[in-house]
């Protein structure tokens, strides 16, 4: 019988994520780089706008000329023909003068705001009476308000949203620089796993694990690629752990991670060339029996065959390296947004280990709930129930009913 693992705290376990490479980079069209990671900084050449415009219809103006204005005592402007959209001003303002502008429009030299068309009328063809007093750059934005030339916007590392997109096409940039998407390996291991078409026979289960670790990857940003399901066949298992690793970033195995006497994948791993097992176990639950290996520049996982377990450790530990592996600048704080509610009942929790509860939200009069949603880690139907995880720090023995907790949303 094989001794029992050692268990490596999780802070330590995070302490391995940048001894891994990041993926190359490649350059793409910015209509296709949503959602990726850039590989580059981002610096303006220029300002944005380059010129001062105006954001409304109205009457480019020297602030001035309109003080004391008010609809009981109106200020009479000389009305000084239109802007074209799209054009330079042939005109400027001086004191007293205004000329019509639409949003957008380039304002002319000596304006400095616009006089919104609701509080003006034009009396005739040349004069213009103002009802309202408006303050200086009231109205209008100036040239380089939004960037200014020189100016340091995006760092590599930053994962490009719909507003970073519109930020590149206002600067003229067609292409950039990004890293390219991690491809993960999935394997499925164990003699019971049967594909998802086949019908179970006594004492075999279904292939969930390739399916929903496959859409975890997807989700946090990588390519899945399956390799299908090995049976507990050592042979077959370093045949495919080799061909798996020269066309992967990373690979993950689910199954054969506890201790027993069918455990294959710690032998297996150790026999690859260039190989070494960082931990074996983490003090978490559900996924205790988690190996992380590296093979080469490569992290590999040895993840639980539990569909829960291998679910919840993909979420809260796998996919940090990913992320990492994509280029995303891990020294950012992380844009996942907690949700603040109430434990529903009392929940027990072991000292010396992170428990990461399954809970379901519900809000009521007195405030939003998390229910725990109770259920062994083999059971894929209480992730499907759950909305997210609580975390109970391993210092801590248990929560009480009506305990503030945050959770963490899937």
């Amino acid at each position: 019988m094989k001794d029992f693992f050692n268990v490596t705290p999780l802070a330590k376990v995070f302490e391995y994520i940048r001894t891994f490479p990041v993926v190359a980079s490649e350059t793409i069209p910015i209509v296709k780089a949503t959602g990726r990671v850039l590989a580059q900084d981002i610096r303006s050449d220029e300002d944005v706008p380059g010129f001062s415009r105006s954001t409304m219809d109205g009457y480019a103006v020297c602030a001035a000329s309109t003080f004391g204005a008010s609809e009981g005592n109106p200020a009479y402007l000389t009305l000084d023909g239109v802007i074209p959209m799209g054009e330079n001003p042939s005109t400027g303002i001086v004191p007293g003068n205004a000329i019509r502008i639409s949003t957008g429009g380039m304002l002319p030299n000596g304006a400095d705001s616009v006089v919104m068309m609701e509080y003006a009328t034009e009396i005739d063809e040349t004069t213009l009476e103002i009802h309202k007093s408006i303050a200086p750059g009231a109205n209008m934005i100036t040239k380089g308000e939004d960037v200014q030339q020189g100016q340091s916007l995006l760092s590599a590392g930053t994962k490009l949203r719909p507003q970073e997109i519109g930020l590149l096409a206002a600067l003229g940039i067609e292409q950039v620089a990004v890293y390219k998407k991690p491809v993960v390996g999935i394997i499925s291991t164990g003699d019971e796993i049967v594909p998802i078409q086949n019908t179970p026979g006594l004492a075999q289960v279904r292939d969930i694990n390739s399916y929903s670790i496959s859409s975890q990857v997807v989700q946090a940003g990588g390519i899945a690629l399956s390799f299908g399901i090995i049976k507990d066949n050592y042979d077959a298992l370093i045949e495919t752990y080799r061909q798996a690793l020269q066309k992967t970033d990373m690979l993950t195995i689910s199954g054969g991670s506890s201790v027993g006497t069918r455990d294959l994948t710690i032998e297996v791993l150790k026999s690859l060339n260039d190989s070494k097992i960082l931990v074996h176990g983490i003090p978490i639950s559900p996924g205790k029996p988690t190996i992380l290996a590296r093979v080469g520049n490569k992290p590999v996982w040895g993840l639980p065959g539990h569909v829960t377990s291998a679910m919840v450790v993909f979420d809260r530990v796998v996919r940090p390296f990913i992320a990492h592996a994509a280029g995303i600048n891990t020294d950012k704080k992380s844009h996942t947004r907690l949700i603040s509610a109430k434990i529903s009942r009392n929940i027990a929790s072991a000292q010396g280990r992170t428990d990461f509860v399954r809970v379901k939200l519900r809000q009521s009069d007195d405030g939003l709930w998390a229910e725990p949603v109770l259920g062994k880690s083999g059971l894929i139907n209480t992730m499907v129930q759950a909305d997210g995880l609580v975390e109970i720090d391993m210092n801590t023995e248990g929560l009480d009913k009506g305990t503030a907790v945050s959770v963490i949303p899937f």
